[in-house]
């Protein structure tokens, strides 16, 4: 069995979604959510909070690999580069604990889940619960899209 784990980095919300692939070849989710950071907190201290919390997570998952959403130009510079900052802590924690990474565009995301790199949110949305056996929508979004990078990683590395 292969466990990894999918982050759809953010510096206020963080999505983070742990995926094993049984020996069958079917895919279970184990754990999801987000991590969050207080609003009106200072940005280094949010980083730390972040990184702390991933840090609790992976030591207490011990996910074979891990697989992070790249960013992508947004029109927001500040988003991007509060976005940016809470990628460089996320993959400080994934080299600290010696872990394989990969790193998927939103549209390659798209595509390994969906079929169609152009696909809507709802559409990747509902083919990670049908994927994942799940009753329901994974929420909040964020942890959604954090399973579906995970997803990605399983299919694209073929483990």
């Amino acid at each position: 069995m292969t466990l990894a784990l999918g982050i759809d980095p953010g510096t206020a919300t963080t999505g983070y979604g742990f995926v094993r692939l049984e020996p069958d070849g079917e895919l279970a989710a184990v754990k999801y959510g987000v991590i969050l950071t207080p609003a009106h907190t200072p940005d280094h201290e949010r980083l730390l909070a972040l990184y702390r919390e991933l840090r609790k997570l992976i030591l207490l998952h011990r996910p074979d690999s891990v697989a992070v959403e790249k960013l992508f130009f947004q029109r927001n510079i500040s988003t991007a580069i509060t976005v940016g900052q809470a990628r460089g802590v996320i993959l400080l924690a994934i080299a600290e604990a010696g872990l394989d990474m990969g790193e998927y565009t939103p549209n390659e995301v798209k595509q390994a889940v969906a079929g169609y790199g152009s696909a809507g949110k709802k559409q990747v949305q509902e083919m990670v619960r049908t994927l994942l056996g799940l009753a329901e929508i994974p929420k909040p979004d964020d942890a959604a899209d954090a399973l579906a990078v995970a997803i990605t990683h399983l299919h694209t590395k073929r483990y």
